[in-house]
């Protein structure tokens, strides 16, 4: 195994790796956020039906779900660093090619061309983040998530309106491609913390591959903490995608209306994320049960109201709870890398997060032209309810299992 710098033996406990860490990550979710504001908008602008919204978006999620896990074997034999670069690299590429071809079908290849660069950089912030968190208070256990959200929901939905505003298509593209590029010239000094090769990593081969994914079968906790992990990314992209085209198509808000609620959103979230972590680890239980239950209070209304301050209101309430709740994932898949290898729980953890993310996009797609996009916020109320009563379940077990004796 490669020695690490001397310089990065204190890793992220140093407050100025810590500091330059939360700015590349922040640095790399803009241009994530960049992007998926403006292929929304863009898709819009061609005119795509809610079925081939939701598979243009569902389209950047299948990237990622297919280079995901490789990733999280590739980031264990060649090191973190390298894997940020590469995916940097081709992200910047794939955005020149965006805007060569203005038809719905052609946006959807290019979104799975720029799905498939994201786990690079993503798997490689997590991994670094998860060897590093033991080092770290508890209240820090959501800046990773935090970070990325600053440049994702903060400042990337309102930066692409205007950009797209001002450039159109064809120079909004290859601006977000620099975007992609410009953290690699900070890169360098922020992964050297995680080592180039980890000992006894393995070659990512299918069998490798099947090793890990076997890890949620196998694993009861880990399992549990990726299903409410698939729910919260689940609403949270139904939420980021789909609420543009409601509030251009239902409400009759502009571009900047809905870019600014999305970031209201999103503001929401990253405070939870920063401000909340301490509370939620002295109070864990109390703190997931609340989580959900403001969680599916605020689908509730969303699904329900035709009042825009009752749509700011439920997006503040969901940004708030979904960023509590992804507090306590984040922390607990921190402590199963310690046991299971964080290149590899990383690996999952960007898997299982892009497979809500798909749900939420298929849903969208496929059921929005039925019941309409809005009425579907309400399919995700009985998701967080259900895992609210989950630590009731034991305890009801000998109830059923005393109603089958007698039947």
């Amino acid at each position: 195994m490669n020695a690490l710098p001397q310089n990065a033996s204190s890793g992220l406990a140093n407050k100025a790796a810590l500091a330059r860490f939360i700015l590349l990550t922040s640095l790399s979710g803009v241009g994530i956020g960049l992007a998926k504001m403006t292929t929304a908008l863009y898709a819009l602008s061609l005119e795509a039906t809610p079925l081939e919204l939701g598979l243009i978006a569902s389209a950047q999620i299948i990237g990622l779900l297919l280079a995901s896990l490789p990733c999280g074997l590739l980031v264990e034999r060649f090191g973190a660093l390298r894997l940020y670069l590469t995916g940097s690299l081709l992200a910047a590429l794939t955005c020149q090619l965006l805007p060569l071809i203005a038809h719905p079908l052609y946006l959807m290849l290019m979104s799975l061309l720029l799905g498939l660069c994201m786990p690079c950089r993503l798997v490689a912030l997590n991994a670094v983040f998860m060897q590093q968190l033991p080092k770290l208070k508890p209240s820090r256990a959501g800046w990773l998530r935090g970070a990325q959200m600053i440049g994702l929901l903060l400042i990337g939905p309102p930066l692409a309106a205007s950009i797209y505003a001002a450039l159109g298509p064809g120079g909004s593209w290859p601006l977000i491609g620099v975007v992609f590029a410009a953290p690699m010239l900070l890169a360098p000094f922020v992964l050297n913390i995680y080592p180039g090769q980890r000992r006894q990593a393995e070659p990512p081969d299918s069998g490798a591959l099947g090793r890990q994914l076997s890890l949620l079968r196998d694993q009861p906790a880990l399992r549990a903490n990726g299903l409410l992990d698939f729910g919260v990314q689940a609403s949270a992209q139904f939420f980021s995608f789909f609420i543009v085209a409601i509030t251009l198509q239902g409400f009759g808000w502009s571009a900047h209306q809905a870019a600014c609620l999305v970031t209201a959103h999103g503001l929401s979230f990253i405070g939870a994320l920063f401000c909340l972590g301490r509370v939620l680890a002295q109070y864990p239980r109390a703190g997931r049960l609340i989580s959900l239950l403001l969680c599916a209070l605020a689908l509730l209304i969303l699904g329900l109201t035709q009042q825009a301050a009752l749509l700011w209101l439920a997006a503040l309430l969901l940004g708030l709870s979904l960023g509590m709740l992804q507090v306590i994932t984040l922390s607990r898949y921190a402590e199963q890398g310690t046991a299971l290898g964080h290149g590899r729980v990383a690996g999952l953890a960007v898997l299982v997060g892009p497979a809500g993310s798909l749900s939420g996009c298929l849903l969208g797609g496929l059921l929005g032209g039925l019941a309409g996009l809005q009425a579907l916020f309400l399919l995700f109320v009985p998701l967080f309810l259900s895992f609210a009563a989950q630590p009731l379940w034991p305890s009801l077990q000998p109830i059923f299992s005393f109603r089958r004796t007698f039947r």
